[in-house]
C-alpha cells in the first residue's frame, strides 16, 4: 500500500512537498517515485529515485523539484519549489517493489495527491 500526503493549493512560485509511504508485504523495494495526471492529459513521470540513489527527472521539472527517499522508513519524498500553474494535477506515487522473497517485482500505485498552483 502507497498512501500520499502533502498536496494542496499554492501560488505560483511557492511550494509543497509530497511523502509517500510504502507499507505492508514488501521484501525489498527497487525504485520508487512520482507520475502526475493533468486534466485531459495523460499520465507522465516526474521524478524516480532507485533504492541506491540514481534519479531520474522530467525536463520540465529539472532544477525546481527534488526528489529523495528513506530507506528505513520506506518512503519517497517530491520536494517542488518555484510551482507553476501547469504543475496543476494529481500526483500519484509508484513504487517497484519485491513483496516476497520469492516473488517477482510488482508495480503499486497510491490513491493520488491534487496539487493546485494558482496564478
Amino acid at each position: 500500500q502507497l498512501v500520499e500526503s502533502g498536496g494542496g493549493l499554492v501560488q505560483a512560485g511557492g511550494s509543497l512537498r509530497l511523502s509517500c509511504a510504502a507499507s505492508g508485504s514488501i521484501f525489498s523495494i527497487n525504485a520508487m517515485g512520482w507520475y502526475r495526471q493533468a486534466p485531459g492529459k495523460q499520465r507522465e513521470l516526474v521524478a524516480m529515485i532507485t533504492w541506491s540513489g540514481s534519479t531520474n527527472y522530467a525536463d520540465s521539472v529539472k532544477g525546481r523539484f527534488t526528489i529523495s527517499n528513506d530507506n528505513a522508513k520506506k518512503m519517497v519524498y517530491l520536494q517542488m519549489n518555484s510551482l507553476k500553474p501547469e504543475d496543476t494535477a494529481v500526483y500519484y506515487c509508484n513504487a517497484e517493489l519485491k513483496p516476497k522473497w520469492n516473488s517477482g517485482y510488482v508495480e503499486r500505485w497510491g490513491q493520488g495527491a491534487l496539487v493546485t498552483v494558482s496564478s
